[in-house]
């Protein structure tokens, strides 16, 4: 396949931003029209960032599924779509051709409709890295239905959180999920979950296992049974639903700095566009190439990088169950040499953790096929970006530095692989259609280089949030208010003498562990629920590993309490209400916190007693009690 719009030197990469800053509409109808669509749009753009309101591609009808199946059928479907790799490497993996992986989408798009489901209608996903999540997220794309994937990880709570709010009919599920050593009981924690769900009429269940235990009412009913059922050859013949390009194709909870994860939405005819155009141009995408992404499905990039940009662009993508350390650390050379992969799409946890293990022989795998390294998620560091050119990439690898978040959609800056520079630690430059700026606190704008401030976009691009779900008040309020007229990443960066963005971090209360953003609101809201605790305040501090970790320092009283065993509980509390993902890496037991006269918690203070600098806190004569941190500075830490 010919990518018409796929960038392939400095200089195109120049003509092309210029064409898309000063003709939006025009550069982004050209790239439309690689796609298939049912009927063409009326207008490309329409926008205003107060409402906000958002539009691309209005009136157009297309349905994303023949765009990331069908169309790749007219040549016979025989390329490898999706290849399978379990958690324990004895065992089969699989493999779907585009043929094979279009009949089970139109399959359980079958089972789907029939238990109701139907254009519009919510389905939640909460199931391991299995082939079968890939099918359930395309199928209900192929019906209308709008799909919401929660992280395997989560807990009952957190999912009923998120079932509640986007009122879903039915979830789809597996018994259990493996990762690395670990079995996590999936089923069990839907039902805990169904407790509170009302709205949900069907479960169905992936047995990972083959448990035939797990079917406990009449309203559940396994996946194997539900798809034996279907007549395959009708079901082939049936349809795409015709979706407005506006329609919304997905809803994904991500947390904010307020305690309620917040659902943003993407639509199918915007998302689509960007998805496929930043995956050709930003990893060089070459026809024949197999794409490992090793992010799990549940979170963005999964959706974006390991189904929907590789699919749209007929590519062949990797899946894999497991961890990259298990069951040893050689896990993801092998995997690259097995299956000969091109490019590499991991975050700088997965690589520090790599690097700290000396067990990881990395030096003994050539990985010849390697073409492109890629990583996404937070910042990478510099020791970390040289070990990855060097060791994995074997000094010969493009590396891409991706920036973006879950309500970009997809990649917004970044150098391209073999076309633009890169430099280590920055993303470097954006994309096309992409229009950053710095401004300072006041939201005045930070000109030239050599400046850092708050990031910020001036234009919207095909893949940018449509809307937080039900609340789209808060979606004005979080990304569309602080600056007006411009939509607030959330992230500072500084611009270097050649115009290179470098992400320096959140300047808001969420902490990117491990790539992924917690609310430090809802972490404080699961401690509370300890009984006992009065109070709580969550920082963040620098990890070797994760990037960030978590630092909690929490009021309960009474001298006599074993802190130790405290902070174990505190964990536990945290990991039922959230997940083991937001679980603190260090809690501390403090008789008070640093406030101000007006009883606001100064967390300036406690972020640099986290980062182990009690001598940098300045001014604390301010405070309502200063006695507080030299209390907070000679305690322990759990």
């Amino acid at each position: 396949m010919h990518f018409v719009h796929q960038i392939t030197s400095s200089d195109q990469y120049l003509k092309d931003y210029a064409a898309s800053i000063e003709n939006p509409a025009l550069f982004w109808e050209n790239v439309a029209n690689e796609f298939t669509w049912r009927r063409k749009w009326d207008t490309v753009v329409d926008w205003d960032f107060d409402g906000p309101n958002v539009q691309w591609f209005k009136g157009g009808k297309l349905n994303i599924t023949e765009n990331c199946l069908d169309r790749h059928l007219q040549t016979g479907g025989n390329d490898i779509a999706l290849v399978w790799e379990s958690n324990e490497p004895t065992e089969l993996n699989k493999t779907y051709t585009f043929k094979t992986l279009h009949e089970e989408v139109c399959t359980f798009a079958q089972v789907l409709r029939n238990y109701g489901v139907n254009k519009g209608d919510r389905v939640c996903l909460y199931m391991g890295m299995v082939p079968e999540l890939t099918i359930a997220v395309l199928a209900c794309a192929r019906i209308g239905a709008i799909h919401s994937v929660i992280f395997g990880g989560f807990s009952a709570q957190s999912i009923a959180d998120r079932v509640i709010d986007a009122q879903a009919c039915l979830i789809v599920t597996c018994d259990v999920a493996f990762r690395g050593v670990k079995e996590i009981p999936l089923k069990s924690v839907i039902d805990e979950a169904m407790l509170q769900c009302n709205s949900v009429k069907q479960v169905i269940v992936c047995r990972r296992t083959h448990n035939s235990t797990i079917i406990n009412t009449p309203s559940e009913i396994g996946w194997h049974e539900a798809m034996s059922k279907i007549d395959r050859a009708a079901a082939i013949l049936q349809k795409a639903e015709v979706m407005e390009s506006e329609d919304p194709l997905f809803i994904l909870y991500t947390s904010g700095s307020t305690g309620k994860p917040k659902g943003v939405v993407h639509s199918c005819g915007g998302y689509m566009i960007w998805t496929h155009y930043t995956f050709v141009n930003a990893f060089q995408y070459q026809p024949g190439w197999l794409h490992f992404c090793t992010a799990d499905i549940g979170w963005i990039t999964g959706h974006s990088y390991s189904i929907y940009g590789p699919l749209l662009a007929g590519a062949s993508t990797l899946q894999f169950e497991g961890i990259p350390n298990y069951p040893s650390s050689n896990r993801l050379w092998e995997i690259i040499e097995k299956y000969q992969v091109a490019i590499l799409y991991t975050a700088p946890t997965a690589i520090r953790s790599l690097m700290a293990d000396k067990h990881s022989l990395v030096d003994d795998y050539p990985m010849a096929s390697l073409k492109v390294l890629g990583t996404v998620g937070e910042p990478i560091n510099e020791e970390a970006w040289r070990w990855y050119h060097e060791h994995v990439g074997k000094g010969r690898c493009e590396i891409v530095d991706t920036w973006w978040q879950t309500e970009t959609g997809g990649i917004l800056i970044t150098n391209l692989a073999g076309i633009t520079p890169a430099k280590p630690s920055f993303a470097t430059l954006p994309l096309p259609g992409i229009e950053p700026l710095l401004v300072d606190e006041n939201g005045l704008e930070l000109f030239g280089n050599n400046v850092s401030g708050n990031l910020c976009i001036r234009k919207p691009w095909p893949g940018i949030i449509r809307t937080t779900w039900g609340d789209h008040e808060r979606c004005k309020q979080t990304y569309f208010s602080t600056y007006p007229g411009l939509y607030f990443t959330g992230d500072g960066a500084l611009r270097d003498e050649l115009g290179n963005y470098r992400i320096t971090g959140r300047v808001d209360d969420v902490l990117n562990i491990s790539g992924h953003r917690i609310g430090t609101a809802e972490i404080e809201n699961a401690i509370n629920m300890h009984p006992g605790v009065i109070e709580s305040a969550v920082v963040g501090y620098p990890h070797d590993i994760k990037g960030q970790g978590i630092y909690a320092f929490v009021i309960y009283p009474g001298i006599d309490k074993d802190h130790a065993q405290l902070a174990v509980q505190i964990k536990a509390t945290v990991i039922h209400f959230i997940g083991p993902i937001a679980k603190p890496d260090k809690i501390q037991i403090v008789t008070g916190l640093p406030k101000t006269r007006s009883g606001k918690i100064m967390r300036r203070i406690l972020r640099k007693i986290a980062e182990g600098e009690p001598n940098a806190l300045g001014d604390t004569t301010t405070l309502l009690d200063p006695s507080v941190v030299d209390d907070i500075i000679s305690g322990h830490v759990f």
